[in-house]
This record gives structure tokens, C-alpha cells and sequence, in this order.
């Protein structure tokens, strides 16, 4: 069996032989997965974990092969919204449920989920289900974008000044500071 363990950062050219794979986001996710490529062949993916294969994405093995991975349809939420004001007002309350989320223009797509759906229907939202590729945003957060975001112990959680409440705290990234406010339970 073949393991793809490399990610490319360049793309193929058009004529080089590359087989393909189609799969869900939450097969896209993960580190490591045994499949069948569209030909039929089984193949493994031994990636970084955190790591999320993105649509039109190439694998490579120390054979020289290739595998390109296509994010497949799946069951989804997605609601089509032209209003500005209602598409900001979706993306801030889904945003604050901290769900996948994918954002385009003029839609927003995520996971099924009836509670979500109900929320959005609630901003006068119109939600519907239908199959589609899922690629949700990475996220500020997300490995590979630069910043990551973690907490010391609650010892380390010191106020930000005299002025700022016990539960204001700031936090020093790769290269910045900043402070805010949230309660923490550890």
C-alpha cells in the first residue's frame, strides 16, 4: 500500500500523473487514514496532525507519487444571504458557537446542525440542507497561521494593571501582547 506522508506547497504540472481521493472535512482533518483512491487503490495519509487537507491539495510519497485530494459533498447547513447587515449578524453569532464555518460570498456554510439552523432562522436567516463541499475558514488560531492562543496556569492570570478587573489578563504571542477579559475555570 502507498503512504502519502508529504503535503506540497507547490503545484503539479497539468501533464504529471496524479491519482485522487474525494473526502468529507472530517476525513480532511485527520492525521492519519486508510482509503480507497477514485481508481480503486488503497492508500494511506500519514500527515502532521493539525494539519487540514484543503480541496485541489497534492500528496507525495518518497516513491515519487502523487495523490490530489477533493473535498467531497457532504450534508450540510448553508444559508444564502444578500443583506450585509444579516450576513454580519450570522457570522457573529455562528462565530461565537466557535463551529466550522465556511464563509462565501453571499453564503455561509456549516455542519448540520438543528440548533444552529433554529438560531439562524430566529435572525430571520433562511437555512437550508444540502449536499456541497465543506472548506470552512482555518481560523486565527489555527496551526500554521502564526498565533497561536494558550493560558498559563491560573497563577500566571495576574490582572492587566491596578485598574482592570481580577479577571482581565493578557497573553504575549509570537510578536504581540494583548489583554482581555473573560473568566477562566480551572
Amino acid at each position: 500500500m502507498k503512504i502519502f506522508t508529504q503535503l506540497l506547497t507547490e503545484p503539479l504540472s497539468e501533464n504529471t500523473h496524479c491519482d485522487s481521493i474525494s473526502l468529507s472535512f472530517d476525513e480532511r482533518k485527520r492525521g492519519r487514514l486508510k482509503i480507497s483512491t477514485t481508481a480503486g487503490e488503497q492508500v494511506g495519509i500519514q500527515i502532521e496532525r493539525g494539519q487540514v487537507l484543503r480541496d485541489g491539495a497534492v500528496l507525495s510519497n518518497d516513491a515519487g507519487d502523487y495523490l490530489r485530494i477533493q473535498a467531497s459533498g457532504e450534508n450540510v447547513s448553508t444559508a444564502y444571504i444578500q443583506d450585509a447587515t444579516q450576513f454580519a449578524r450570522g457570522c457573529y453569532h455562528l462565530g461565537n458557537r466557535h463551529v466550522p464555518l465556511q464563509i462565501g460570498d453571499g453564503f455561509l456554510r456549516f455542519q448540520t446542525d438543528y440548533v444552529l439552523d433554529d438560531m439562524l432562522r430566529g435572525l430571520g436567516i433562511t437555512v437550508i440542507h444540502e449536499s456541497a463541499p465543506f472548506e470552512p475558514e482555518n481560523g486565527a488560531y489555527a496551526a500554521g497561521t502564526g498565533h497561536g492562543h494558550s493560558h498559563e496556569p491560573a497563577s500566571s492570570h495576574e490582572p492587566v494593571s491596578s485598574r482592570e478587573p481580577a479577571n482581565s489578563h493578557d497573553h504575549t504571542h509570537q510578536n504581540h501582547r494583548h489583554s482581555h477579559d473573560h473568566a477562566h475555570h480551572h
